[in-house]
């Protein structure tokens, strides 16, 4: 209930703002300044003709593919990097420093390989994520207290034995932490990837509000961005935490 009221001032705010500064003062061009009801329009307008859904839908697939592509990449390579002296040594250096990389620089070489197409979208999206995922993978595997690993071997366990039974279960929460920021990532350069193509999604709504000038519109895309996000988190990751957490006694 809390949160309701909260939201509600701020939105009272918000408008409160935008009459005072726009339409009362003169101090902001009402094209540059949004408000919550010419943002609501603009919803109700997007909703009727079924452009937001589709770009929403389109941009959801997206997200969810190159994320699933990923993670099997990460998972992958944070095996690889732990696995082998020589991978932890030279190639986990050279993929700290990859990750640092903004999505965004992703998008001029997805673009000169697969052209202003879905699969470049999808490049964008493996490229901005998989490489987060593998470090936490790694780092998750070498957090495993030791113990566990050397009692497994000492009962012959075996390398896919020690993986599976062992070492995925015990790293499992921090696996799950791993995969929601490399979520985030992946969303983030989702919307990259839109920007810069010609496909449509929320990143090529978001475009065209600013090509058109409507600022309600890309206020609107951007919630929209930033609501998908957190129920993702709150409905999908933050509560299979919960769960794996409650279940080890780690949380009440």
């Amino acid at each position: 209930m809390g949160v309701v009221i909260f939201l509600i001032i701020l939105i009272g705010a918000w408008q409160g703002f935008y009459w005072l500064g726009v339409e009362t003062l003169g101090i902001y061009k009402s094209y540059a300044f949004p408000s919550p009801i010419g943002v609501f329009e603009r919803f109700m307008e997007l909703s009727e003709d079924g452009s937001l859904w589709e770009a929403l839908g389109n941009s959801l697939i997206r997200g969810f593919t190159g994320f699933v592509i990923a993670v099997i990449i990460g998972f992958l390579l944070g095996i690889v990097i732990h696995q082998f002296k020589f991978a932890q040594k030279s190639v986990k250096p050279i993929i700290l420093g990859v990750q640092t990389l903004p999505s965004v620089c992703w998008v001029p070489f997805s673009i000169l390989w697969f052209g202003l197409s879905a699969e470049a979208i999808l490049f964008v999206v493996v490229m901005g994520s998989a490489f987060s995922i593998s470090i936490s993978v790694d780092n998750a595997i070498q957090n495993v207290p030791p113990i566990y690993k050397k009692a497994a071997s000492t009962m012959g366990a075996g390398k896919k034995q020690l993986y599976w039974h062992v070492i995925f279960p015990a790293a499992l929460p921090e696996l799950i932490a791993g995969l929601k920021q490399g979520w985030s990532f992946a969303w983030r350069a989702l919307m990259a990837g839109e920007v810069m193509t010609t496909s449509i999604g929320l990143g090529q709504t978001l475009i065209m509000g600013r090509d058109l000038a409507d600022i309600n519109q890309v206020t609107l895309v951007m919630l929209v961005i930033v609501a998908v996000g957190i129920i993702i988190d709150k409905l999908g990751f933050s509560m299979i935490e919960k769960k794996i957490l409650k279940k080890r006694g780690l949380l009440t």
